[in-house]
């Protein structure tokens, strides 16, 4: 059994470590507190610069639309503290994703620390170039098309709490989709699928992103080819992984097991 660590610390466990029900059920008590802790200490953080986080997301609308309408006495605060609550989501993320891998891998492979640094790195960074992406691409094209849709016939008024779920979604959206060659190497690595299979497949893929893009909250035909001209570049870039590093396959398509010594 492995050494007992401090209180809320999460104990380094190894693959052959030997670890009872309550064991387990510890360790995900401290990995959880450790992932709430860093959420509050993000939304104190956030907090402190929301007004920098309010002008930030209200960046991209078109000249004229700068000013939100708000219709009740607590809308202002609300608002405010749910703009700050998905940014500390957004700065609390790679912990969050170190903490799940941390405690899943173990029970699956022994792999070093640095590994798992580097794939929650990559996770990570993969997350903040889609959220950077939506922002800088698709959120301003997006506002321009629908807020211009209809000429001078609509007096188009928007109002904050709309506005900004209507960012955060398409941002956080944008972050998802970008995880797409992460989630293509997973499947490789777990012998559910193979680089073969992506390229043969590649048709239901594309149809797979269109559809996707459709459902997100912008669905204009701009953003739509903005948010689906990345993804076929990343299924290309997520076959290349599967290939590289995914499970070799033996003959009728089963993962290839290494033989007893």
């Amino acid at each position: 059994m492995p050494p007992r660590s401090l209180p809320l610390i999460p104990r380094r466990t190894r693959h052959d470590d030997v670890m009872t029900a309550v064991d387990h059920l510890d360790e995900l008590r401290r990995r959880l507190i450790v992932g709430a802790l860093s959420l509050v200490v993000a939304f104190v953080a956030m907090y402190l610069v929301h007004d920098r986080l309010v002008a930030v997301l209200t960046a991209p609308l078109p000249d004229g639309h700068e000013r939100l309408v708000t219709l009740s006495p607590t809308e202002p605060f609300m608002t405010v503290l749910r703009v700050t609550l998905w940014a500390a989501v957004l700065v609390a993320l790679p912990v969050w994703l170190y903490q799940l891998y941390a405690f899943v891998i173990p029970a699956v492979a022994d792999q070093p620390r640095r590994v798992m640094v580097v794939v929650v790195g990559g996770l990570a960074g993969l997350f903040a170039a889609g959220v950077a992406f939506g922002y800088a691409v698709v959120l301003p094209v997006a506002l321009d098309f629908l807020l211009g849709f209809g000429g001078d016939t609509f007096d188009a008024q928007l109002r904050a709490g709309e506005y900004f779920g209507f960012a955060t979604t398409m941002l956080l959206a944008s972050g998802i989709l970008f995880e797409v060659p992460a989630g293509m190497l997973a499947l490789a690595r777990l012998g559910v699928a193979s680089a073969a299979l992506f390229r043969r497949r590649w048709r239901v893929a594309v149809v797979v992103m269109a559809a996707v893009a459709a459902l997100l909250p912008g669905g204009d035909p701009l953003s739509m080819l903005l948010l689906m001209a990345p993804q076929l570049v990343l299924y290309a870039v997520g076959i290349g992984l599967a290939a590289r590093f995914g499970t070799p396959r033996g003959a009728g398509g089963q993962p290839r097991l290494s033989a007893s010594p």
